[in-house]
């Protein structure tokens, strides 16, 4: 069953049906139904969900990667204004 056009979902509510999916009580289709979502957006959602949980056992490692490429970024940035001058 397709969603309506325009609506959107916070993370919470994703996260909320991705657990409801993982519990495996109903099917996707029955998820896909109750939320009036299509099963795609569901299977997307989950296979983000799966891809990222490691950064809810380490988050102190995902912060400091991601600081990491900021500052290699503002770098990039700053080199780039200088070439330009």
């Amino acid at each position: 069953m397709a969603r309506k056009k325009g609506q959107t979902y916070s993370a919470e509510k994703k996260v909320q049906i991705v657990l409801e999916l993982l519990k495996e009580e109903q099917t996707l289709a029955q998820i896909a139904s109750k939320y009036q979502i299509t099963t795609k957006s569901i299977q997307n959602w989950k296979k983000q969900f799966l891809e990222n949980a490691a950064i809810a056992m380490e988050p102190a490692k995902a912060v400091s990667e991601y600081k990491s490429q900021i500052a290699d970024k503002e770098h990039e940035i700053k080199n780039l204004q200088k070439a330009q001058h």
